[in-house]
């Protein structure tokens, strides 16, 4: 199955290469893990090859050594105290670490935080930009927009089973839990996309639940945010508004929203913007109108177990919807 090969992205999935502090901070302890585990190993690998070096030689004339069984080996004690001491010593380094880095990651400043509620469902993101006022709040899909330097708190629910959130560049993981609600904080200090990942074992399509993250510049993404608060545009031409008929008279219009439409479904991804965003089917393919009209014409074919039927509209109505949809941006 051809995965998306997404232009711009700027990282897939790389912890080593925080683009923002709390990576960062989870990057710290990880190399200062890494460098006393690396530590510990080369200790560990001397004193063998010392061991060996200095052990004394004999040959089959010489009768075995069994003088430890007459009585405990010389400084025994001494020895499994100096061992226990400094495995105690590593693992109170390793304790630290991670308690100093759990309080960096807990002290983000987070004032001017941009807020977004995002849901796992089997197998796709969605995401609500949350606002004081509501009338500013809107939603998305599989992909997040966030803007640089600010820091952005989300809040995590689950609609069916348990996932988990994983930008590598910005942060940790984080669990979904139905029923439960739970926040990442975040902030992307350098601009890029960045891909994130469920990282827990939600079912067939597990692998195929992609989600990118675009970190712009304020200006960017106020412009994108203003932008997607927006109705869907009337169509200009005459087989883009043919293209909405069908989408309104297909099942589509029961499972996709468009802002702006009678289109008020709840079940999938809301597609008042879907020509705006780089991918489809959850960061699985590049958003263009051949992997589009796959999609609707047999969805289970590219991602089996996803929850959209396959459609067989006539060949002139499914191109009308292809026309329609690549004008919502």
């Amino acid at each position: 199955m051809e995965h998306a090969r997404v232009p711009g992205v700027t990282s897939m999935q790389d912890a080593l290469r925080a683009a923002g502090a709390q990576a960062g901070h989870i990057g710290d302890l990880w190399n200062g893990t890494l460098a006393l585990c690396t530590f510990v190993f080369v200790a560990i690998v001397v004193a063998t090859i010392i061991a060996v070096w200095c052990a004394p030689r004999a040959d089959a004339a010489t009768r075995p050594d069994t003088s430890s069984l007459d009585g405990p080996e010389h400084r025994i004690w001494c020895r499994i105290g100096w061992a226990t001491g400094t495995s105690v010593a590593g693992l109170l380094v390793l304790l630290a670490g991670d308690v100093f880095t759990s309080r960096a990651l807990a002290r983000l400043p987070l004032r001017d935080a941009v807020n977004i509620e995002l849901v796992g469902h089997q197998w796709w993101w969605e995401a609500r930009y949350l606002d004081a006022d509501a009338s500013r709040e809107f939603t998305t899909a599989n992909e997040l927009t966030i803007p640089v330097g600010r820091p952005v708190i989300v809040t995590l629910r689950a609609d069916d089973v348990i996932h988990s959130l994983w930008v590598p560049n910005l942060g940790g993981k984080k669990d979904l839990i139905p029923g439960r609600t739970a926040t990442l904080q975040l902030r992307a200090d350098r601009a890029g996309t960045y891909r994130g990942q469920c990282a827990e074992f939600c079912g067939l399509e597990h692998a195929l639940m992609a989600l990118l993250v675009h970190a712009v510049p304020t200006s960017d993404y106020e412009a994108w945010a203003a932008n997607q608060r927006g109705n869907a545009r009337d169509p200009a031409d005459a087989a883009a508004r043919r293209g909405r008929d069908v989408f309104l008279g297909a099942s589509c219009a029961k499972c996709h929203a468009v802002a702006g439409t009678p289109a008020q479904g709840r079940m999938g991804p809301d597609l008042t913007h879907l020509a705006s965003r780089r991918t489809i089917a959850a960061g699985i393919f590049p958003n263009n109108r051949g992997h589009l009209a796959g999609w609707i014409a047999d969805p289970q074919a590219l991602k089996p177990g996803v929850n959209m039927p396959a459609n067989t509209l006539p060949p002139d109505d499914l191109q009308a919807l292809l026309t329609y949809l690549e004008t919502l941006r």
